[in-house]
């Protein structure tokens, strides 16, 4: 059962807007599921009763500001005319990562990162060099290195990839597509979630390497490219040591590189307790090619006091099947599965089970 994302939509859910304002008024024409108890559950948050066969007159009544609906189905209207997020796609034509510069010049400033087929607005042209916004990244990057047009558009199609965007906090991510399925964490809103295929109300997604479901209800399915990776969490500040900023350092020159189920190879392949197993053998730390044999390393500490180099460890059922690095400002590095290979994550993209300071 295809579920169009926010941009596609002809109807959206009857909301109270809050803190969504004008944005919400463009969703006021959905079907909700009759009685289905909630997937995610913000406080406040309700699955409204089924809404069929109606017209725009008569849904809209005295609680929904017109002028809100029509300015939401602008932005709506202007939103479909980009190409997967972008008014002016410009697309990294690298094999691995291209770099992002603070300003048009060799010798300035690396503020981020491209992924091979990352996709970026191009804000502007100087001297052969494109100023780009991708991400949270802006910068500057050799223009020999972009596709942009007609190019960029069918690479595009070729390469992007079809996401489940969370559209609320709290979402619960199960081990099957039922209620009755034990739920395996929780996913923040915003995060995206690759899809492999929908199923009806559900949605089968990748959680790392493993297959596991969420509800259609509380995702937008869209496509979308890579983007930048920002290097400003290098800059830690006071109080980390420089062992700690070298090992995050260390690390991130394998982002990109392949997830391999059982390897320990940073660059032919690893999973992520190899990636884990090999960057601090790096440091002469010696640990166990098994996530929850890594968990009984160290000391347990709070994701709050987590410093770059300290482990985050994830987990179904209780059982840990999950390790990444931190590595400052809220994100973790790790081998997450084989389409992502190495990569940057939000620390809370799934709900932390332990984490573990190893480096003393």
């Amino acid at each position: 059962m295809y579920r169009p994302g926010k941009s596609d939509r002809k109807f959206g859910k009857l909301e109270k807007f809050g803190k969504f304002g004008a944005a919400a008024a463009a969703c006021v024409l959905c079907a909700g599921f009759m009685g289905m108890p909630a997937e995610a559950a913000p406080a406040g948050h309700t699955i409204h009763d089924t809404v069929s066969s109606v017209g725009v007159g008569s849904i809209l009544d005295e609680s929904v500001d017109t002028q809100q609906y029509l300015a939401a189905a602008e932005n709506a209207k202007q939103e479909r005319k980009k190409i997967y997020g972008y008014e002016n796609l410009g697309i990294a034509n690298v094999n691995d990562y291209l770099n992002v510069r603070e300003a048009p010049g060799e010798d300035a400033e690396l503020v981020g990162k491209m992924p091979r087929h990352a996709g970026a607005d191009v804000l502007g042209e100087e001297d052969g060099w494109l100023k780009v916004r991708s991400g949270k990244v802006t910068g500057y990057v050799k223009a020999d290195y972009m596709l942009t047009g007609s190019q960029a558009r069918a690479l595009a199609d070729e390469e992007a990839t079809e996401m489940a965007v969370c559209n609320s906090g709290g979402l619960r991510v199960r081990e099957e597509g039922s209620l009755d399925a034990p739920v395996i964490t929780l996913v923040a809103e915003g995060e995206e979630l690759e899809v492999v295929s929908q199923e009806g109300d559900w949605v089968k997604i990748m959680l790392d390497d493993e297959e596991a479901y969420v509800s259609a209800e509380y995702v937008d399915i869209a496509k979308r490219l890579e983007k930048a990776v920002s290097m400003t969490e290098l800059k830690y500040g006071q109080g980390v040591s420089d062992v700690r900023v070298d090992l995050v350092n260390y690390a991130k020159q394998f982002l990109g590189n392949p997830y391999v189920w059982g390897g320990t190879s940073l660059t032919k392949g690893a999973d992520c307790s190899g990636f884990v197993l090999s960057v601090f053998a790096k440091y002469g730390v010696s640990l166990p090619h098994h996530s929850g044999s890594q968990e009984k390393y160290g000391t347990k500490i709070s994701l709050s006091e987590a410093k770059p180099g300290d482990l985050v460890f994830y987990a179904k059922n209780g059982v840990i099947n999950h390790v990444a690095i931190y590595i400052g400002n809220g994100q973790v590095i790790h081998a997450s599965n084989p389409r992502t290979g190495i990569k940057i994550s939000n620390a809370s993209y799934r709900t932390p089970y332990s984490v573990r300071r190893i480096l003393s």
